[in-house]
C-alpha cells in the first residue's frame, strides 16, 4: 500500500520529489556540518548492542511489490513554441516524441492543423509516455474576442482496439490579472517599450490616452518617462497578450499627466448605458471633440512645417500632416460629422472631406479604398477609408488637414483646445474611490523603474 502511494506521487511529481530530496540531502549535510563541531566525541559516549528479529519477507507480498515496480511508469512534460519553418515532424522532434500514430494524426486531423497554421510562436504542451508516446497535446491561442482563447486538445483514447486519437476545439474565458510597468526614454517611445519589455498594444494605448496632451511626434523627450497598469490575458496560466490600459502616468518635459479607465454605472438620459472612457484622476474626461491623428499612433513623416513638395518640386506651405503607414491601414475621422464629399479629387486622388460642427473641416487623402458615402453621418473613431498612395503621393500615407473656415489649422492644437467632459455627478464617489487605488498602484509602478536604475 505504501510503495503503491510513493509510485503514485512519483508519478505525478516526479521532478518535485527528486528537488526535494535534494534539498533534504544537502541541507543535512549542510546542518551536520554545522553542529557536528559543537557535539561531545563521539569517542567518549557509550557503545550499545541492539538485537532485534528481521521477519522475512512473504513471496506474495514480495512479488506484489514487484509487480508494482514493474508497472510503475513515468509521464512526462515539454512545452515547445512552434517555428514558422516547422513541419509536424520537426516538432514532434523537439518534443522528444517518437510516436508514428501522432505523426500521422497531427497530418490529418482538422483541428489539428490549427498548430502549425497562422502566427509562429505558439506554444504546444505535450504529456507523453517514458516510452516517448503521445498521451495527451494541448494548445491556447487568442481570438477577436478579448473575453475567450481557443484551447486545442489532442487525446490518446485505450479502447479494447487499441488506442487512437481524438481532438476537440474548446472556448474559454481568459483570467485577468493586472501588471505594473514603468521605463524611461532615451530615444523613443517603443524603444522605451521594448527595454522594459511591456507589449506593443500597451504603448499604442499609452499614445492614444495622452495623444491631447502630448504630441508624440515633436514633444517626446529624453527623459520622459510613464508608468502603467494593464491587464495581461492569461490561458491557463498562459500570458497570451495584453488587455485594456487600467491607469497610466506620463511625465513630459517635468509635467506629470494622468488617466484611468473609468466606465460610469447606470443609463444617461436616454436610457442607454454610459460608455466607458479614460478620465483624469481629478475627473475630467480625457475625450475630446478631435482626435489628435487620424490613423492609430505610428512614425510620421512629416509635421505641420513647411517641406520641399517630392512631385511638385518646389518649396510650398505643407498646412497638414502626413501620416506614414502601410496600404490598408484603416483611417478613421477624428470627430463626429457629416461626409461632405468621398471621391477623386486632383493630388489628392481619393479623398473624403468631413464637414463638423463650427464651420470645421477634415480632409484625409490619398486612400486606397473609400468606405463612405457622401451625406453619410460618421462618429468619432469611425473607419471612412483605407490608406493609399493614390493621387500625387510618392508612398504609402495618408494626408491629413483640419480646417477651420476654410483656414488650416494645425490638428494637433485643434485637439487640445476641444472641451473635455466630467465624471458624472452620481458616479464621483466611485470614481473617487477607484482613482485612490489607482494613484497606489501608479506610485509602485514608479518604484519598478527605479529599481531598475539603481
Amino acid at each position: 500500500m505504501v510503495l503503491s502511494t510513493v509510485a503514485g506521487s512519483l508519478r505525478r511529481h516526479p521532478k518535485r520529489i527528486t528537488a526535494s530530496l535534494a534539498v533534504l540531502l544537502l541541507g543535512t549535510g549542510v546542518t551536520a556540518f554545522g553542529v557536528a563541531p559543537l557535539a561531545p566525541d563521539a569517542a567518549d559516549l557509550p557503545v550499545r548492542q541492539i538485537l532485534e528479529a528481521v521477519q522475512p519477507l512473504s513471496p506474495s507480498s514480495a512479488q506484489t511489490q514487484l509487480n508494482a515496480l514493474a508497472n510503475f511508469n513515468f509521464t512526462l512534460f515539454r512545452t515547445e513554441s512552434t517555428r514558422s519553418s516547422d513541419t509536424v515532424a520537426s516538432l514532434l522532434k523537439r518534443l522528444n516524441l517518437d510516436d508514428a500514430g501522432a505523426d500521422a494524426f497531427l497530418r490529418s486531423d482538422a483541428n489539428a492543423q490549427q498548430i502549425l497554421t497562422g502566427q509562429a510562436g505558439k506554444n504546444v504542451t505535450v504529456e507523453t509516455s517514458e516510452s516517448q508516446q503521445l498521451l495527451k497535446l494541448s494548445m491556447r491561442w487568442a481570438t477577436d474576442d478579448e473575453q475567450v482563447f481557443k484551447r486545442l486538445v489532442i487525446e490518446r483514447k485505450l479502447g479494447a482496439d487499441g488506442s487512437r486519437f481524438t481532438s476537440r476545439i474548446e472556448t474559454a474565458p481568459y483570467t485577468r490579472s493586472a501588471q505594473l510597468a514603468s521605463a524611461t526614454v532615451q530615444t523613443s517611445l517603443f524603444a522605451a517599450i521594448d527595454d522594459a519589455r511591456i507589449p506593443d498594444s500597451v504603448g499604442v494605448q499609452i499614445a492614444e490616452i495622452f495623444s491631447s496632451n502630448i504630441d508624440f511626434r515633436r514633444a517626446l523627450r529624453k527623459g520622459d518617462r510613464f508608468n502603467v497598469v494593464y491587464e495581461t490575458l492569461e490561458a491557463d496560466g498562459e500570458v497570451l497578450g495584453a488587455g485594456r490600459v487600467l491607469s497610466a502616468e506620463f511625465v513630459n518635459e517635468g509635467k506629470a499627466y494622468q488617466a484611468m479607465w473609468f466606465q460610469p454605472p447606470g443609463n444617461d438620459a436616454t436610457g442607454v448605458p454610459f460608455k466607458g472612457g479614460y478620465y483624469s484622476l481629478n475627473g475630467q474626461s480625457l475625450r475630446r471633440a478631435f482626435l489628435s491623428s487620424p490613423v492609430e499612433f505610428s512614425r510620421i513623416s512629416s509635421g505641420f512645417s513647411m517641406r520641399f513638395h517630392p512631385i511638385l518640386q518646389t518649396w510650398r506651405a505643407h498646412n497638414g500632416t502626413d501620416f506614414a503607414a502601410t496600404s490598408g491601414t484603416p483611417a478613421r475621422t477624428v470627430g463626429d460629422g457629416v461626409v461632405e464629399f468621398a471621391g477623386v479629387q486632383n493630388g489628392f486622388g481619393n479623398v473624403v472631406f468631413v464637414k463638423h460642427a463650427n464651420n470645421q473641416e477634415t480632409v484625409y487623402a490619398h486612400l486606397s479604398k473609400i468606405n463612405v458615402q457622401q451625406g453619410q453621418k460618421v462618429s468619432q473613431g469611425q473607419t471612412i477609408g483605407l490608406v493609399g498612395m493614390t493621387g500625387w503621393a510618392t508612398g504609402p500615407h495618408l494626408h491629413f488637414e483640419l480646417r477651420v473656415n476654410g483656414v488650416q489649422q494645425d490638428p494637433m492644437t485643434m485637439a487640445q483646445q476641444s472641451d473635455v467632459i466630467p465624471v458624472p455627478a452620481a458616479a464621483k464617489a466611485h470614481f473617487k474611490q477607484l482613482a485612490e487605488g489607482f494613484r497606489n498602484q501608479l506610485q509602485a509602478a514608479a518604484t519598478i523603474d527605479q529599481t531598475q536604475a539603481e
